[in-house]
């Protein structure tokens, strides 16, 4: 969800500025996809390298947190829609912490879209952290090396029982992943837009699921392959 910074910059605002106007973006995305029966929508909301910004952004991002999970709790809830994180979320502060336990206990048994908030999340981190889980299963005798394979290790990311991705967004025109979910997208469409975060509306995410649905995943097939003529 990229672009906050610059749309405040365009306005002569502070950064926090436009993260906090990027909350209207949130809840356009999601109630979107709610509407459309997309199971699952991932967020990107808090990177473990966004750590090292200004305190006093962060700070002001921590608190958005907190008070966004209060306020939109109905609208959740009124959507059927089960919040749910990935990420080392020890790492915030113990308000959030506890805001967000209490918002997924209160969505879990929502059973519409999974709306999951990448929060202090890095793609590296995870397969790091997944690795020194087998290689401990390892050392104890309890999975020989030749058992590990691609589900075996899926079983071990903090996305275990979520599918991958089909579509990934990328706002702002940017032209990278920025360490998201690196296992999980090895297969996912990209869709790039320059429009920032704080501008994004349902009109935008349905020109990106249009885009999605005209291309022919192939998953390292040829189209002979998928469409065999008879």
């Amino acid at each position: 969800m990229d672009g906050n910074g610059r749309w405040a910059k365009k306005k002569g605002a502070m950064r926090i500025f436009g993260h906090r106007n990027a909350i209207q973006a949130v809840k356009d995305v999601t109630e979107g996809c709610a509407e459309l029966g997309v199971k699952y929508l991932t967020l990107y909301a808090f990177s473990t390298e966004n750590w090292t910004r200004p305190k006093a952004e962060v700070d002001g991002l921590m608190e958005l947190l907190v008070s966004t999970i209060k306020g939109e709790i109905k609208t959740l809830m009124d959507n059927k829609v089960r919040l749910t994180t990935i990420g080392e979320t020890s790492q915030l502060p113990p308000d959030c912490q506890n805001n967000l336990a209490w918002a997924m206990n209160q969505t879990k048994n929502n059973t519409g879209l999974t709306l999951i908030l990448a929060l202090s999340y890095g793609g590296r981190r995870e397969i790091i952290n997944a690795v020194k889980q087998l290689a401990a299963e390892v050392k104890s005798g309890k999975m020989a090396p030749e058992e590990i394979n691609e589900q075996v290790l899926e079983n071990y990311l903090q996305t275990s029982g979520i599918p991958d991705p089909e579509l990934l967004i990328r706002t702002s025109g940017e032209m990278r992943v920025s360490n998201f979910l690196l296992w999980q997208i090895a297969y996912t469409e990209l869709f790039i837009t320059p429009t920032l975060w704080p501008d994004f509306r349902r009109e935008h995410l349905y020109e990106a699921i249009w885009s999605y649905q005209q291309r022919e995943r192939r998953f390292g097939k040829t189209s002979e392959q998928l469409n065999p003529v008879s």
